[in-house]
């Protein structure tokens, strides 16, 4: 009897990529007067994208949250700290840019970048 063993998905063109869309946030809930965190502009760690975000962001999308002292925003604050991000709690804008929420992003799955189109 053979094991089964874990496996991979190796995509051989990048043809495939082409294919993916960023994920969004699917409620068409206005985040204003929301938080989230502000941050020293970091690029998006994508091969070949060239989005660069000022604030912690998700597959491009602004994270916000509904309670200024919420523990996951502290958390990801304190994480953006630890890699000298200079991280600010700040209420969410519109003219931010576009925004999600943080538990409608769990409940995605926490897609970081894309997500093939469906």
């Amino acid at each position: 009897m053979v094991e089964p063993e874990s496996g991979r998905i190796v995509f051989e063109t990048p043809e495939l990529l082409a294919e993916e869309d960023l994920w969004t946030d699917d409620g068409a809930e206005d985040h204003a007067g929301w938080h989230c965190v502000s941050t020293n502009p970091f690029p998006c760690p994508a091969d070949g994208c060239g989005f660069v975000a000022e604030f912690m962001t998700a597959a491009h999308l602004i994270l916000v949250w509904e309670e200024r002292d919420d523990p996951n925003l502290l958390r990801h604050a304190e994480r953006a700290k630890k890699v000298g991000r200079n991280p600010h709690v700040v209420e969410y804008e519109p003219g931010f840019g576009p925004s999600a929420s943080y538990y409608a992003w769990e409940a995605a799955g926490r897609p970081v970048h894309g997500i093939r189109k469906k």
